[in-house]
């Protein structure tokens, strides 16, 4: 019997019980069919268009829907480019267009630190324009697979009093529009034991550069070629202290890796000045009585020193920006040694994480608040940490983080 009147319920010829002309849907029918059996918290019947609400707004674009010509709602000129305006690299060579934007919505909630969270999840008075999780991948081409780039990389490790936490991550501009991550980042270790040393390496170019993100990895993966057959030695200049030996040497092994872009360009067929990358370094040494921390590249990028809760930028040189670069075109070397303390975290990074922390002076006390406490984040936590939003600044960020203890 139930079953008779069920399918009766729901036969194609049955008319609609409700007293509007809106035409019932198969949810509305299940309804109907649950008030009358006394099944208690469903929703009212659905009303006519017309009955909704006077002052009630345009519908929203649905998820997936295409978006307006201006790009998605709230988008400010740093971050989504106006139609009409051609992309930067529109005319160069070799230069691929960004894929169109997927229609994803603007991060549209409140800042997590007002609710039940811990932290914020952006800081400023505005949540920045993109959805802040990845939407769109890049084209693919099969000729090319070795250009894939992962839209995020995380590491760690601990030696000692040492605890490094890495990560790099497409910025939300190039989440949105489907472009890769121009950003690289390597992270070794060669040797054992106290002889051990860490290279934390850095690397980027270019958005408009259709093969930037392989040259940045190409950038890292010549630097840790160099650094590993002479690491014995760097190991000993640096437990010696000869700053007078390692800043030249570090300089030579740096000019080579970049030098070694052009002559990798014309083995993939490329257009050498396309195939460009800034690059920077940390060199750790892991025995525990050795304090000496070597940074060493060139390039844009920021190198920043948290200690007692203020952050310090001892690389004014080139943090926070493009960093200039004499008429030639090479970026200038840059190096610095120096001596940690206990509870210090010395933070490597992209200009993409320099920029608004640089810039952002709530960016670098929210910052300041999460990583001055001990002891350092878990992986999780620094790759959240690092996603920590502003708006305004959408592009890729890498940081390498060390903690003293």
């Amino acid at each position: 019997m139930t079953h008779d009147w069920w399918s009766r319920l729901y036969a194609d010829d049955t008319p609609d019980a409700g007293g509007t002309d809106v035409a019932d849907s198969l949810d509305d029918r299940f309804a109907e069919a649950a008030r009358t059996l006394g099944a208690p918290g469903l929703p009212h019947r659905r009303q006519p268009a017309e009955a909704g609400p006077p002052d009630a707004g345009p519908p929203e674009t649905p998820r997936g829907a295409e978006p307006t010509e201006s790009g998605p709602p709230g988008a400010e000129s740093s971050d989504v480019p106006p139609s009409d305006v051609p992309p930067p690299g529109a005319g160069e060579p070799g230069h691929e267009p960004d894929a169109e934007p997927t229609g994803a919505r603007p991060f549209d909630r409140a800042r997590a630190g007002d609710g039940p969270g811990r932290y914020a999840a952006y800081v400023g008075d505005r949540p920045p324009t993109y959805d802040p999780e990845p939407t769109a991948w890049p084209q693919a081409h099969a000729g090319h697979l070795d250009g894939l780039v992962p839209d995020t990389e995380l590491d760690g490790a601990s030696y000692g009093a040492l605890t490094v936490r890495a990560a790099s991550l497409r910025g939300d501009s190039a989440r949105f529009r489907g472009r890769a991550r121009h950003d690289a980042l390597l992270t070794a270790r060669f040797g054992a034991g106290d002889d051990a040393l860490l290279l934390l390496a850095v690397a980027g170019s270019g958005r408009t550069a259709q093969a930037g993100p392989q040259a940045a990895r190409d950038a890292c993966q010549g630097i840790a070629l160099a650094v590993g057959r002479n690491h014995a030695r760097l190991v000993d200049d640096i437990r010696a202290g000869r700053r007078g030996a390692l800043k030249p040497g570090l300089g030579r092994l740096t000019g080579r890796s970049l030098g070694l872009l052009g002559s990798r360009a014309l083995e993939r067929g490329l257009d050498p000045g396309e195939y460009t990358a800034w690059l920077r370094c940390l060199l750790l040494p892991v025995d525990p009585r050795c304090r000496t921390r070597v940074f060493f590249g060139a390039g844009p990028g920021g190198l920043f020193r948290l200690r007692d809760g203020r952050w310090d930028d001892i690389d004014p040189g080139e943090s926070g920006g493009a960093g200039k670069t004499p008429d030639s075109g090479v970026p200038p070397f840059r190096f610095r040694a120096d001596t940690a303390r206990p509870g210090d975290t010395l933070l490597l990074c992209s200009p993409g994480m320099a920029e608004p922390l640089d810039g952002e002076p709530d960016f670098g006390r929210e910052l300041a608040a999460r990583w001055a406490a001990r002891p350092a984040p878990g992986l999780a936590a620094f790759l959240s940490d690092v996603q920590l939003r502003v708006k305004g600044h959408a592009d890729d960020r890498t940081a390498v983080a060390v903690w003293e203890g």
